[in-house]
């Protein structure tokens, strides 16, 4: 990992910048997707397992960590994604498949986010959370890569947040678009580190 301090608080990364604040954007870690019974869903264990120890260690830092879920209150909502991809409907209010894995249970400081598209800041209050909690980048993980992780790292860079992305912590059914989106990612919208390289990165924060 190139990596230089430009002052006691930041980290640099490439181009970008770890800043003094990341939080952790963790995306649609909700039964729907983590379950292989789920018609969405897959063997995402290992995933599981690498997002746990993010958690681990942005927890003992107090820094911000925020989730984001697929909910639909009525028909109405997102009706053209869930025509194009019909299993989507399944995703209810009050049913299980909306609810975050419990083995990445949040605590009542770290913000469930409900989204109805693919980016967690499409019509969502993510923005409006990153700003309260003062993050000053993100590190985006969860399911799935070619999907709403790809989207949220985008829509990320475009409300001028440094992105980072940690493909251990991110899966996907199509091996094929996991790599190619986080090949097109590192090329334009952010960068791609390890789970070590983001976790020394955290080691060397001023707090």
């Amino acid at each position: 990992m190139n990596e230089k301090t430009t002052n006691d608080h930041d980290l640099s990364v490439g181009s970008l910048t770890l800043g003094s604040r990341p939080a952790l954007v963790i995306i649609d870690m909700s039964l729907g997707f983590t379950q292989p019974d789920s018609p969405l869903g897959g063997n995402f264990s290992a995933e599981v397992d690498n997002i746990k120890h993010l958690l681990e260690q942005f927890r003992a830092r107090e820094l911000p960590i925020l989730y984001t879920t697929v909910v639909y209150h009525n028909e109405h909502q997102a009706s053209v994604f869930r025509t194009r991809l019909p299993d989507l409907n399944i995703l209810q209010a009050n049913s299980k498949w909306v609810q975050i894995d419990p083995r990445l249970m949040p605590r009542t400081n770290e913000p469930i986010v409900e989204k109805c598209w693919a980016s967690g800041f499409f019509q969502t209050d993510l923005l409006a959370q990153l700003q309260t909690k003062k993050a000053d980048s993100i590190v985006v993980v969860g399911l799935t890569t070619s999907g709403c992780v790809r989207a949220t790292a985008v829509d990320g860079l475009q409300h001028d947040y440094p992105v980072f992305v940690v493909p251990q912590g991110c899966g996907d059914r199509n091996l094929t678009a996991h790599n190619a989106s986080l090949h097109d990612i590192n090329a334009k919208y952010g960068v791609v580190l390890s789970l070590t390289e983001l976790c020394h990165a955290l080691t060397q924060l001023q707090t």
